[in-house]
């Protein structure tokens, strides 16, 4: 989002403060959240993602629900280009893993989602009054519109639809942990998607994902992340779009009281495209994924967060309100 008359989150001293705090401790049993991009132009082009460090497990399924729901305002009108994306988005996404030797692992994950005009307009500009943010974006569009427009100096003219339910790509991934602190998971993407272009990848994509784990303190745990992706061109942007991404992650979870914690997770990722004229697409992510974690007897949790767009200017999305349960 291009927001020049918004006051942004200090991001490069909130990402200094969580690497300071990367002492190497022994771990704890419970960390971040799994996170990945939702802004369609995003997530239609990169398989990177944050993936938590998992503890051995012999023996046992371990399952993940997660909703998404997400309100998405982006408009950069430019002399010889335009780009609009006003939306929000969901996302249902199911997930499984299971030990397959003492130090390696298998993941699995599929989702639906969709696309809609929506019903949050009124509640975000509410909600961003209250923290003294200006939204100027939502002031050029009708409340609770949809319109996905792509408009570029070379005369191309994209157009997209709402979409209201699609199978997304379905993931696999093959892990290692190299020790108690450090794992290493093999991702790939397959373009099962039924969503039209703009909404899936439409082909395969890879990534190596490297997460550390360590304890702070006995009640503070810190993870951290770093992963390189790669995903072929496709489509009617094939010329403009990067084939080699990077994906970086920082991030603290704190325990309250008994089975109550905190988290707050600092969330990179380097451009998806180039060239186009447009910051929304030319430009890095930078998000900030906070929230609330309940802790069950039978190891589960239950989490609750938002997700905000750090950075004007790059295709974060403006607010994410997220929900999920592992079992």
């Amino acid at each position: 989002m291009y927001l020049p008359s918004v006051r942004r989150f200090p991001a490069a001293s909130a990402a200094l403060l969580l690497l300071l705090l990367a002492v190497p401790r022994p771990a704890l049993a419970q960390g971040l959240p799994e996170f990945g991009p939702l802004n369609p132009v995003a997530a239609s082009r990169s398989g990177l993602y944050f993936q938590p460090f998992r503890e051995p497990e012999p023996g046992r399924w371990r399952h993940a629900v997660a909703l998404d729901y997400a309100s998405v305002i982006e408009y950069n009108p430019l002399d010889q280009a335009d780009y609009v994306l006003d939306s929000e988005v969901l996302r249902l996404s199911f997930g499984a893993s299971r030990d397959l030797g003492r130090r390696t692992f298998l993941t699995l994950s599929a989702s639906v989602g969709g696309a809609y005009a929506g019903f949050l307009d009124g509640v975000l500009d509410w909600y961003h009054a209250r923290l003294g943010f200006r939204m100027s974006e939502r002031d050029q569009r009708p409340q609770n519109g949809f319109l996905y427009s792509i408009v570029l100096p070379d005369g191309r003219a994209l157009n997209r639809v709402r979409q209201d339910f699609f199978l997304g790509d379905v993931r696999a991934g093959l892990g290692v942990r190299i020790s108690s602190q450090l794992q290493t998971v093999l991702s790939i993407t397959i373009p099962t998607s039924t969503g039209r272009e703009g909404y899936g990848r439409g082909v395969p994509s890879a990534a190596v994902l490297n997460t550390f784990r360590a304890g702070v303190t006995p009640r503070l745990i810190y993870e951290g992340s770093v992963g390189v992706g790669i995903t072929p061109t496709h489509g009617r942007l094939a010329d403009l779009q990067k084939t080699a991404m990077v994906a970086l992650s920082s991030g603290l979870r704190h325990r309250l009281w008994s089975n109550q914690s905190l988290f707050a997770n600092l969330f990179y990722h380097s451009p998806y495209y180039h060239d186009t004229s447009l910051p929304a697409l030319d430009r890095r992510e930078l998000s900030l994924d906070f929230g609330w974690t309940l802790q069950t007897a039978s190891g589960g949790e239950w989490r609750m967060g938002m997700t905000e767009d750090l950075e004007p200017g790059g295709p974060g999305v403006d607010l994410v309100f997220r929900l999920g349960r592992t079992f």
